[in-house]
């Protein structure tokens, strides 16, 4: 099993404290640091700041040196295709190919409707996933990119430089098991994170995953599942390694760990480190 921590950067978690925490993370053995992409607290309390993703995720790749980073995930009402295959692809180089980028429709009303940011309705908001991931990859893999469709177009579109991992850098899709979200990760996909599910919820939706990438040609395995899990950091060791333990047997490879507090430093994540990663 893999581990990584998604840093509770929406309410009013400092870039000092960010660089804490993935240190504390890259130090103690966790696979990656992710943290959300949002420009207003979740909780509606204003005063507490929220950074930027993309900017301190580039500060992040100069602040460690082996941890993955990335983004859970990006809307694509925020930026355009081009935007993200651009700054990601630049972290990427920063970090030496320790990128991934997590990418989807968007959620949260307020800060569209605070900022003006256009927020159709959800089956548009699909189709401009859809189109950014084909141009995204295109941008990332091909010399040139032309595309015509409903939301983007580009002709004869040059990203350099490309990303430094190759073929490019993993792109995540996440939802709650709908049949055109598994249609696009078995499309576009390396990895299927599963939002919030438990242990035993876990294999029906991955069986109908494997289902959508045989219906593309696609190796099932070559998709890594994974699930955003509200942890519970405060159950006994011995509980938390059976539950790491359920979600194993049940198929997941990552654990994307998600606490409901707002503090995420080295104390913290050593105490997770201790009871579930090297128990005693």
């Amino acid at each position: 099993m893999r581990y990584s921590v998604l840093l509770p950067a929406y309410e009013g978690m400092s870039y000092a404290a960010q660089v804490e925490g993935a240190q504390a993370a890259e130090e103690l053995g966790f696979d990656a640091v992710f943290r959300p992409d949002h420009w207003l607290p979740l909780t509606g309390d204003l005063t507490r700041g929220v950074t930027d993703a993309w900017a301190t995720l580039a500060g992040l790749a100069r602040e460690t040196s082996r941890v993955r980073l990335g983004t859970l995930v990006s809307p694509v009402t925020f930026r355009g295709p081009v935007e993200i295959a651009k700054v990601v692809a630049t972290v990427d180089e920063m970090s030496g190919g320790r990128v991934e980028l997590g990418l989807g429709a968007g959620w949260y009303d307020p800060e569209h409707d605070r900022f003006g940011i256009r927020y159709p309705a959800m089956p548009e908001r699909f189709e401009m996933l859809e189109e950014q991931l084909a141009i995204v990859r295109s941008l990332w893999t091909q010399p040139t990119t032309d595309y015509m469709g409903r939301h983007y177009r580009l002709h004869d579109a040059i990203l350099q430089p490309k990303p430094v991992q190759t073929p490019h850098p993993p792109i995540i899709l996440g939802g709650l098991g709908k049949a055109w979200g598994l249609r696009l990760a078995a499309q576009y996909a390396d990895e299927y994170n599963l939002d919030g599910f438990e242990p035993a919820d876990c294999g029906p939706l991955l069986d109908r995953l494997d289902r959508a990438c045989k219906a593309v040609g696609r190796d099932p395995r070559s998709v890594v599942r994974s699930v955003l899990a509200t942890w519970p950091f405060d159950e006994a060791p011995a509980t938390q390694r059976s539950r790491a333990a359920a979600y194993a047997a049940a198929g997941i490879e990552r654990i994307h760990l998600l606490t409901e507090g707002w503090t995420v430093d080295r104390a913290f994540l050593g105490r997770f480190a201790s009871a579930v990663m090297s128990p005693t």
